[in-house]
């Protein structure tokens, strides 16, 4: 139904037609559909083994060096039926002279997929499929892909060991399978059946009040620990309104979850990936989003080149997410030593505006960096009673020019415990907030030294801030917990102090971080 060229992040060199160099040969690409006529469509050519890439129109010819290649197509025709057919095909051809090969889908063999008594199933199964040219430890990035529904996908077998073949097959109902699956070489007979008592479990829970939006597309891409033609095939598992629940039973082995977040108009404004969850058969795990509270997640301080650096980005984002889940904001940035201010900047992290803070400084001693971060999206009115609207960091520490830091400061992560899924406490009880005190990584120029918390204090506020009660403390494992004593209605604003045995303290605040209800 869809075909795209396979993308990595380290993307093979790309040559059109008319940019081959030193060329001594030509190739032409014929493709045939299922009933014999010609088919236009995009073709990807890989050379082999330096896996440079070339892309040329099926029927075209592309002038290119002497040499082998793998040329492959996904051959799509429309149907009746509004689906049409997918067949995916690739051949090693050897170019010398005027080369030509023809890519026939009459060749192809339905990929077959099935899953034993699939109960509560509506309807065949998704899949998406992909050949790779297997040139490089790269292959999911030399590949042709295409999706459709089981019955109207093939695949053109090959046993070349310069190939090879993956899918994913997705199925729909009371809960989502999603089964991945990779070749060696394109089989003769492609596909596979698969049990409900040899996958895993990974079951969501998606909270509303943090997001600009309800609306939550969850999915689950495939991430094998070696890169394979299965690589990043996603699966999606509930598309709704939170808060909601949803269960996916998917094969073992290493998977991605992510959360796209979309407006009224569709346009996608947030979500994420989450961190990578590497499962065994009959093992079941929850992944969470949307869980108050959201602040800070990655980024500190740095002094580096006589100057105090920080990156305004993800400072209001989903715990369970981490950067790529950070919310667009707008900050204030000031530096100051004593009473001096040494600089004051705003910024946004929206778009392409400037998110990074740089603020020379001349004398060692200490320094107090703050930052106070507001929601923020030009033409976006947020929500009324959105939670964590605003994040506050207030950071003190000592810093030299002369010598290259991370600062010795900490973020603080709250997560109330006991919430319901709209991120709610009942009225007049007592929350624990789990609090762990955490140092991002930065970049690699920068020394990045061990930071011990000495103390952790909590306080919380029923009144958006204009008074402040002290919460008890106590140690718990790695972390620390606070208990905190709600209001009769409205919203709890949480802040933390910790401190080293040097003096370097980090203060931070989050508004609004968890509802009454």
């Amino acid at each position: 139904m869809l075909a795209f060229v396979g993308v990595a992040a380290l993307a093979p060199l790309v040559a059109s037609a008319a940019s081959a160099q030193a060329a001594s040969g030509s190739l032409a690409v014929t493709a045939l559909g299922r009933h014999g006529t010609k088919v236009s469509t995009t073709v990807t050519v890989v050379a082999v083994p330096s896996g440079r890439r070339y892309t040329v129109r099926s029927g075209k010819r592309i002038s290119l060096p002497t040499g082998r290649y793998v040329a492959m197509t996904d051959i799509y025709e429309s149907a009746p039926d509004s689906l049409g057919t997918d067949t995916l095909g690739a051949q090693v051809v050897q170019v010398s002279g005027s080369t030509s090969v023809t890519l026939d889908a009459r060749k192809g063999k339905a990929v077959k997929v099935s899953l034993d008594t699939p109960a509560g199933v509506t309807g065949p199964a998704r899949l998406d499929a992909r050949v790779c040219a297997a040139v490089t430890d790269m292959p999911s990035a030399y590949g042709v892909s295409g999706w459709n529904e089981a019955g109207h996908l093939y695949v053109i077998p090959n046993s070349s060991k310069l190939l090879k073949f993956g899918y994913l097959a997705n199925w729909s109902g009371d809960d989502s399978y999603v089964v991945a699956k990779n070749t060696a070489g394109i089989p003769t007979a492609p596909g596979g059946a698969f049990k409900r008592s040899k996958l895993a479990t990974m079951r969501f829970s998606v909270r509303s009040g943090t997001q600009m939006a309800t609306r939550h597309d969850i999915a689950l891409q495939a991430h094998p620990k070696v890169d394979d033609c299965t690589t990043d095939l996603m699966g999606q598992v509930h598309d709704d309104s939170a808060p909601y629940t949803a269960t996916a039973r998917v094969t073992p082995g290493t998977w991605q979850p992510r959360d796209d977040i979309f407006a009224s108009n569709g346009d996608d404004i947030g979500g994420g990936f989450a961190k990578l969850r590497t499962l065994a058969a009959g093992q079941s795990v929850t992944q969470p989003f949307g869980r108050a509270v959201w602040g800070p997640t990655y980024f500190l301080p740095t002094v580096w080149q006589k100057s105090v650096d920080f990156v305004a980005d993800a400072l209001i984002g989903d715990p369970d997410i981490g950067t790529s889940g950070a919310d667009p904001t707008k900050e204030t940035v000031v530096l100051s030593k004593g009473s001096t201010v040494v600089k004051k900047q705003t910024l946004s992290n929206w778009g392409s505006s400037e998110d990074v803070f740089s603020a020379r400084i001349r004398t060692a001693g200490w320094y107090r960096l703050t930052v106070d971060a507001r929601r923020y999206r030009p033409g976006v009115t947020f929500p009324a009673g959105m939670l964590s609207p605003r994040t506050t960091v207030d950071w003190y520490f000592k810093a030299d020019p002369a010598k290259s830091a991370v600062a010795p400061v900490f973020l603080t992560r709250f997560l109330p415990t006991g919430l319901n899924t709209r991120n709610q406490a009942a009225p007049n009880t007592t929350t624990t907030v789990d609090v762990s005190a955490l140092r991002g990584s930065q970049n690699s120029d920068v020394k990045f030294t061990k930071v011990t918390a000495k103390s952790v204090r909590v306080w919380s506020s029923a009144d958006g801030g204009r008074t402040w009660k002290a919460a008890a403390v106590r140690h718990s494992g790695t972390g620390w917990q606070a208990s905190v004593r709600n209001p009769a209605s409205g919203a709890v604003a949480l802040r933390s102090e910790v401190t080293d045995s040097a003096g370097d303290r980090s203060v931070e605040t989050v508004y609004r971080a968890y509802a009454i209800g």
